[in-house]
Parts: C-alpha cells; sequence; structure tokens
C-alpha cells in the first residue's frame, strides 16, 4: 500500500484548513448531530444557530478545537499527542478526558469487550506500529486508527480522537487527508463491526485506504 499523496508542508495545512467544516461535520455525525452543513459551519465561524441542543454545539466546538490543535501542534505523534486530542474531543462530556481509561467500557453491537488499556503498552504499541518503515506512513496512519478504536484508549470519543489523530499523522507526513463522508457511514460501521469481533485489520484498511483518503490533484 503505498501513500496516494506526498504533499509539502504548506500544501498539506491549505488542504486540512480547506477541508475542516466538512471534516468536523463528518466526525459529529459519529455521534447523531443531526446538523447541516450550513449549520454546522455557521457554528464552527461562532455564531449561534436556533433549534440546536447545547450537547450538539459542544461536540462541534470540541471537534474544531481538536483540529485547530494538530493545525498548530508540530511535534511527532505519540500517545501524549493522542491524550491532547481526546482532552479537546471529550471536554465536558466524558467520565474523565486526555487519560487513559482506568475502568471497564463496552461497545454497542458487538460481543467484543475491550480490556482496560495498560498505559505504557499502548505507547509502546503506538511506536512499534509508526516506527515500522517497511510499510508506507499512510499504511501505519490507518493502522493506528483501527487500533485505538479498538483498544478503546480512552473513557470517551475514541472514534472521533481516533480519526483527528490519523490525519494528524497524515498531515506531517503530506499523504493528504482522511475523510469518512456521511454516505460511507453504513459500510464503513458494518466493517468496523466486523473488525472489533475479528481484530483482523485487512479488508477496512483497503477499504478506507481506496474511499477515505483525499489530496490535492493538479490538472497540467
Amino acid at each position: 500500500m503505498e501513500n496516494k499523496y506526498n504533499l509539502s508542508e504548506r500544501e498539506a495545512k491549505f488542504l486540512l484548513k480547506k477541508s475542516l467544516v466538512e471534516l468536523i461535520h463528518a466526525n459529529s455525525r459519529l455521534e447523531k448531530v443531526n446538523t447541516t452543513f450550513p449549520q454546522t459551519k455557521t457554528i464552527v465561524e461562532g455564531m449561534s444557530v436556533s433549534g440546536i441542543s447545547m450537547d450538539d454545539v459542544q461536540i462541534i466546538l470540541n471537534l474544531k478545537n481538536a483540529y485547530q490543535y494538530i493545525l498548530n501542534e508540530q511535534a511527532s505523534f505519540t500517545l501524549n499527542v493522542a491524550k491532547k486530542i481526546n482532552s479537546f474531543v471529550s471536554y465536558n462530556e466524558s467520565l474523565d478526558w486526555g487519560v487513559v481509561r482506568y475502568g471497564d467500557v463496552g461497545i454497542h453491537g458487538v460481543n467484543y469487550t475491550p480490556s482496560i488499556p495498560v498505559e505504557a503498552d499502548v505507547a509502546q504499541h503506538i511506536e512499534t506500529i509508526l516506527s515500522n518503515d517497511l510499510t508506507s506512513t499512510t499504511y501505519r496512519a490507518l493502522k493506528y486508527m483501527y487500533y485505538a478504536m479498538r483498544t478503546q484508549i480512552f473513557w470517551d470519543g475514541n472514534k472521533r480522537t481516533a480519526l483527528i489523530a490519523t490525519n494528524y499523522i497524515m498531515l506531517l507526513n503530506g499523504n493528504g487527508i482522511l475523510h469518512i463522508d456521511e454516505s460511507h457511514l453504513e459500510v464503513w460501521n458494518r466493517l468496523l463491526s466486523e473488525f472489533y469481533e475479528t481484530n483482523n485489520d485487512e479488508a477496512i484498511i483497503e477499504w478506507t485506504y481506496n474511499h477515505c483518503i483525499f489530496g490535492i490533484d493538479y490538472k497540467l
């Protein structure tokens, strides 16, 4: 699996900034937020929208803050960066945001139950995934994302945190953006459930690579 894109830092940041509202809108759908795209854009721009619950507004603003964080951060990706992303994503939502989960959680719709993660083991596993120079940086980013989701590293916001963290890894490497459009959610959720049950990520990584990675395509 090769990198689809090899963008410069300037191109990569430009792409993420231009896609920001679209990404926030798509990520909010994971929490069943039902704002329209124009409503999401209005909230991101700091204006109020009538008829939208404060909980939904909080989710959107948390996503905005998390994306702003990765646009300004320059450090290599580690568990500490993931914890910082989660601290934005789960602010005022989670039992305890920005820390590795220290109790049991379940995942709706599957029999698989994640064990309580050990922080040192998680940090080492992330380092192992991202340091595998026999694979492309895009593959490593996707491998990390699905590991993080299945492990349920945090108390809440694991999918949103993993998506934004993956976009940060791809930003650092100029690999484009990861965008799971609302029209793809049914297929993605089915593949994700299968992955949770089997711990075989080959199918969902290949599908994500083929359908959910975008960049800048120049036409000469």
